[in-house]
Parts: C-alpha cells; sequence; structure tokens
C-alpha cells in the first residue's frame, strides 16, 4: 500500500492500524460447525471448493434456513475438496452467477491445453506471462507444472518464475493444512512429494530480483499478480513484452469488464499501462478449466444438489447477462423463483 502511494499517489484506504482491528474481530470457525452468531441466530459453514477456506453459509433464522454461496468452485479442481452439498431444508438461496452464462472446457483437457500452450510459447522464444490470482489460481496452475515435470517428464526445460511476493506467502500456507487437500493432494503429500515445487522454479521475493528477470534470454515463464492484470507485477512485464510478436500472455482467471486484462482478453490491440500506450502483439490465449469458479452447469446442479431445491434463489454476483441467463436456466429446470435483485431492492422471504 505504502509503495502504491509512493508511486502512483493512490490513497491508502486500510492503513495498519485498521487491519490490526479488524483482525481483532476475526474468529476461526471450523467447517460444518454449528454456531450462534447472534441470537436466535445460528450459522454452518461449508466447503465451497472455490479457493483453500472458502466457505458457503447456511443461516436459520426464525424458522427459515437462507444459504449465500459466496464463490462456488469449479469441478475437479486440484488440491481442493469438492463442494459440498446444500442441506435439503433451503428456503432461500443467494447464488453467485459469475459464468452463469457459459461452460469451461472440459477438466480433462486442462493439463494438455497447458503444455500445448507452453510448448507454442517455448518454440517462438520470447516470455510466457500468466497473470493468476495469489490465492489458489497460483497454486492450481503450480500443481499442473509439477505433474507436467515431475509425473510426465513433459515441461520444457525453461526458467519459471513466481514473481509474487503474496503468491509466495499463500503458497508457503498451502503446505501446513494437507487435513484440507483433496485425496490426489493427500496421497502425493504424505509419500513425501511438494506438488507445489518442481525442478526450474524460482521464487523471487524482491523487486531487484523481479527485475533480473528481464535479463534472462530466451524462453521464460513468468506468473505473477495481478489476475486481473489491474496491478502488481504482472503490469510491468506487460508493458515490456506485450509488444513483442515472440512472447505469449496466457488468462487463466476470470477478467473483469473494464480490467486491463479483460481489454487483452477482448482483443483490444493498443492498451494504457502505467500511463502509457503499449501496442499488443504478442499472442494471447485463454484456458477455461482453469477457472475457480463453478460453470453454468455446475452451479445448476449445486443448487439442485440436496434434491430439494430452495423455491426462491438469488442470483447475485455476477455481471447482468450472465446471471439473467443463470435464472432462466434455473426457472426452466426446477420450476423455482429466480430472481436477479437490484441495488437498493427488498424481497420478503
Amino acid at each position: 500500500m505504502k509503495e502504491n502511494l509512493k508511486r502512483y499517489g493512490t490513497p491508502v484506504l486500510f492503513g495498519e492500524a485498521d487491519i490490526a482491528v479488524a483482525k481483532s474481530y476475526c474468529t476461526g470457525i471450523n467447517y460444518n460447525e454449528k454456531t450462534e452468531v447472534l441470537p436466535g441466530v445460528k450459522a454452518i459453514w461449508k466447503d465451497a471448493g472455490h479457493i483453500f477456506g472458502a466457505a458457503f453459509i447456511e443461516l436459520s433464522v426464525d424458522g427459515k434456513k437462507i444459504a449465500f454461496s459466496g464463490d462456488i468452485g469449479n469441478e475437479n479442481v486440484p488440491i481442493l475438496k469438492d463442494t459440498q452439498k446444500l442441506s435439503n431444508d433451503i428456503d432461500v438461496l443467494l447464488c453467485e452467477s459469475t459464468y452463469g452464462d457459459r461452460i469451461h472446457e472440459p477438466i480433462e483437457v486442462r493439463r494438455e491445453v497447458i503444455l500445448k500452450l507452453i510448448k507454442e510459447g517455448v518454440k517462438k522464444g520470447g516470455a510466457i506471462m500468466i497473470p493468476a490470482f495469489s490465492l489458489e489460481r497460483t497454486q492450481e496452475f503450480l500443481y499442473e507444472l509439477n505433474k507436467l515435470s515431475e509425473h510426465d517428464k513433459e515441461l520444457p526445460k525453461i526458467p519459471i518464475f513466481l514473481d509474487s511476493p503474496l503468491a509466495i506467502d499463500a503458497t508457503a500456507v498451502y503446505g501446513k493444512y494437507p487435513e484440507y487437500y483433496d485425496e490426489e493432494a493427500m496421497r502425493l503429500h504424505m509419500v513425501g512429494d511438494d506438488f507445489l515445487d518442481f525442478p526450474g522454479l524460482k521464487m523471487t521475493h524482491t523487486r531487484e530480483e523481479s527485475k533480473q528477470i528481464n535479463h534472462i534470454r530466451g524462453s521464460k515463464m513468468i506468473i505473477a499478480g495481478a489476475g486481473m492484470m489491474n496491478g502488481g507485477r504482472i503490469i510491468h512485464h506487460a508493458f515490456r513484452y506485450l509488444p513483442d510478436p515472440n512472447s505469449t500472455l496466457i488468462i487463466v482467471g476470470y477478467q473483469a469488464s473494464g480490467t486491463l486484462g479483460r481489454k487483452l482478453y477482448e482483443g483490444k490491440e493498443k492498451v494504457k499501462i502505467m500511463g502509457a500506450d503499449v501496442d499488443v502483439r504478442c499472442t494471447i490465449k485463454a484456458i477455461g478449466a482453469l477457472s475457480a469458479h463453478g460453470d453454468q452447469k455446475k452451479l445448476i446442479d449445486w443448487a439442485g444438489s440436496s434434491g430439494n431445491t430452495p423455491k426462491k434463489i438469488f442470483c447475485i454476483h455476477g455481471e447482468s447477462h450472465a446471471a439473467t441467463e443463470f435464472a432462466h436456466r434455473l426457472r426452466d429446470k426446477y420450476k423455482v423463483e429466480a430472481f436477479i435483485p437490484e441495488f437498493g431492492e427488498e424481497f420478503e422471504i
């Protein structure tokens, strides 16, 4: 935050004192443990399968049960356990709709697609940039690279840099909580396989180490935040390599409207970075199967996962076209009331 203030003049909205106060109000809760959060209000958190520690919540209030999805994870995500089912007595569901209008690429071809894009990038001889969220997306991608490197023996031998202090710290956290691993990750952990590390991977903690990446000639892979390219070290790499026709940008996550990542995903030929116009000449590819958000099919199946679908479903946390399509599909399949609430709108439940 201090760096942003110094470099860009961006105001610090939350200082260290604010963060300390916020942390003092935080309490750890186990999955599937019912807790009275207010008099007469009980809550239970269940595994959302989205990122490490993500949960959806079910509230019991005045004889009604209300569930809030938070972010629901993709199918068969590495490391993480699958999304738990809803309870069978939910009256109202508030459900995310990030990908309520689309279907992801099959998970089964994920590793094959990653390898294909990396080999194509290496053949061209330029940098391969991976803008990735520090939590989950980075670890998921490292997991796949580990498989390609140590198990399949197919990963090209190029230097791979994890150029994100936050992602490096988050990756260390993953090693501390194996009880949250899925079966495959636990099996690898039990035989001593660090599935988030492999030969050729270098973690760059400092800004100076990050700058040294520029001096590496030939093909190299750079995994850096922010995932939507609206900040972080990926900005500096993009500034340098987007104009290079031999370089490649691989988009591995959701890109919100208005972000640099979204503009590149949509094929903009010129973008503004750090106040300068930058020509986009590198190859840009996207991998849908790496999303941490469930697609339309996953969300619809999860909404009905208990066998007793909630009668009212509010489609939230999604762009309007995604929420609209999702609501339409829910009405068709389950014959329920599906709403797309407007800001400030009130409903009686």
